[in-house]
Order: C-alpha cells, then structure tokens, then sequence
C-alpha cells in the first residue's frame, strides 16, 4: 500500500485520478490540495465519488505531502516545477501532468511556455512517461513527465513508421481533434456550450505548445530532427482525441499492418485494429487505451494512421496511473482496464 497525494484536485485530470486511484487496491489517498476550495469535501464538487473518496480539499501547506509516497500535480504549466525539488529531497516521488518537465531543450521550453524553469537540472532527470516508449526507464524513474494528450495519440501513432524508416521524416502531418474538456475546467468564452457546440474549428494553427513535444518524442526516433505540421482542432465532444496523421512512404512494399501489429502486439493499451477500420473516439471513452488503424487510400505512397484515446484517460490521469504502476512494480493495468463506455 503507497500513500498518494494530487496537487491541484479541482480539475478535470484531478477528478480523473481520484476516480481511478479510489478503485486502486494498493493506494491510500491521502491528499487532495486546492487554495480555493480547502475545507471542501471533495464528494461534495464531485458527486461521483461520494462513498469512494472522504478527503476533504486542503492547502498545499496543510497536505503533508511530504509524508507520501508519490504526488502527482494535476495543476497549471508552472506549478510543480516549484514544488517538485523539495519533495524529491523528501524522498517523494512525483509525477507531473503538465508541461514542466517534457521538454529537454529548457530554452525551448522557456520561448514556447513563456516562464523561466525553476529547476532546469531537474529536466534531465525527468523520464518521459510514454511506457510504450520507456516502460524500462520508468521503472526506476523518481520523476515523471506525464505526456500530453495530442502527443501521445500522435506518438503512438507514429512511432512504428519511424522507428523503421519507412517515410519522409521531413514532412509528417498531424491534423488532430479534442474535445473540450482538454481545455480545462475553467470558464472562458470559447468553451462555453453557446459556443462549442454545433462547431468545429482549428485553433493555434501557428504554433501550438504540444508541437515542440510530439517533434522531441518523433525525433527522438528517428534518431534526427523530424520536420513536423501539428494543427489542433476544437470539436463539440467532451472527450476524445482523433488524430488523423500522414507521412509519405519511402518503402511501399512492406506489410504496415504486420509492422504495427508486431510493434504493439504486447502493450496492453494500445490496440491496433484490422486493416481499413475507422476507430471512433467513443470507443475509447473513459478507457486508458489509443485505437489504431491504418490506410493506404488508393494504394498509393501516403500511409494515413488513424488513432485515437479518451484525453482525459490515457492522454492524462490513466496514463499517469500507469506510470505509478510500473514505478512502484504493480501490474501494470491496475485499476485502469476499464471498459470504454458506450453508448
């Protein structure tokens, strides 16, 4: 049993990873944190969890988060990296779902979070928590860099075409989809029922912070800089990620299916569909795992990779209690192989 305090329990990967980590048989929650809301029973914001969750929100200063065993920060970019030195001097480990750790490059970061890095050493420590990518490193990791949710359906969608050379690293698309929940829960114009609803439209067509990390992770492997065209979408879904993703082949004579079958054939959350399928984020929802199919449209030289997840599962809080799992040598599927929910 490890004791498990979340920074930040207000949002919508707070309420995420108290769900998931309430059905966990080895975790004792300990600590919820949030300024505005402390004295607050946390059943009481969310009412799905009354009889599974009886904390009541307090103050960071108040948490004794030191005392846990891991602490995960469902926060704003910014926030862990001021916390995270100290509780891993604690002994603590920490598992950030936010962007302060993900990128190697702390100039780079710098320019696209508009922040100065608090701890820029501690980015080298940081393991990438993709387990598809780094199972082994995680392992042994004390901290933890949480993908975001369009770089990991993108990622994985991918890797396997890279990591064979299969395509022209220099010009990959990435045309994806979120719901708006991945913008948070906050009250702003834009995500207002009024608004989202009954719409679609792309957003951040010239440069979105996700960019920088699907680029990192992408080249990473190939082993060279990839050039890359992220554009990010808005839809009227709660949940979802569809990432409709195209490279140019510069082999055509392989069997792709057999290679992304091959690729994921032991990863319990990634599921490679038979070929000419159309994975529906419905599909996904509420599942910590990322559907994959495969196109070739008119058998010519683009391969189309089709892949989605449930943002707020596997492209947040699941994957980071998939994370936990492999730190602290449980089974790795523990309390996140739920079912997708439909309808």
């Amino acid at each position: 049993m490890i004791k498990v305090g979340i920074v930040g329990g207000t949002g919508y990967t707070g309420v995420e990873l108290l769900r998931l980590l309430a059905r966990h048989p080895q975790v004792e929650l300990t600590a919820i944190t949030s300024r505005k809301e402390a004295g607050m029973k946390v059943a009481d914001m969310f009412p799905n969890l009354r009889g599974r969750v009886g904390l009541a929100f307090t103050t960071p200063e108040e948490a004794g988060l030191e005392k846990c065993d891991v602490v995960f920060f469902a926060t704003p970019n910014g926030v862990a990296m001021q916390q995270t030195r100290a509780l891993l001097d604690a002994g603590v480990k920490v598992i950030d779902l936010a962007a302060d750790f993900r990128i190697k490059d702390v100039k780079e970061w710098e320019s696209w979070y508009k922040l100065e890095h608090a701890c820029p050493d501690l980015i080298a420590e940081a393991v990438y928590g993709l387990p598809e990518v780094n199972r082994e490193a995680i392992k042994k990791a004390r901290l933890i860099a949480n993908p975001g949710c369009y770089p990991t359906a993108a990622q994985l969608g991918f890797l396997p075409l890279i990591e064979n050379g299969l395509v022209d690293t220099s010009h990959l698309v990435a045309d994806c989809k979120s719901g708006v929940s991945g913008a948070g829960r906050k009250a702003e114009t834009h995500i207002l029922f009024a608004e989202a609803a009954d719409n679609f439209k792309a957003y951040a067509v010239s440069g979105h912070r996700h960019l920088p990390e699907i680029r990192q992770g992408l080249s990473i492997a190939a082993g060279h800089q990839v050039g890359l065209t992220f554009v990010p979408h808005l839809t009227p879904l709660i949940r979802g990620i569809h990432a409709t993703l195209y490279a140019r082949l510069s082999k055509t004579d392989v069997d792709l299916q057999a290679l992304y079958e091959k690729r994921y054939a032991g990863e319990p959350f990634v599921d490679v569909l038979p070929a000419g399928s159309h994975p529906e984020t419905r599909s996904v929802r509420g599942a910590n795992i990322c559907r994959i199919a495969l196109h070739r449209p008119q058998a010519g030289d683009v391969v189309v990779v089709l892949s989605v997840i449930d943002n707020l599962v596997k492209g947040a809080a699941g994957q980071a209690v998939q994370n936990m799992n492999l730190m602290f040598g449980f089974v790795e599927t523990t309390a996140i192989d739920e079912i997708g929910l439909l309808p």
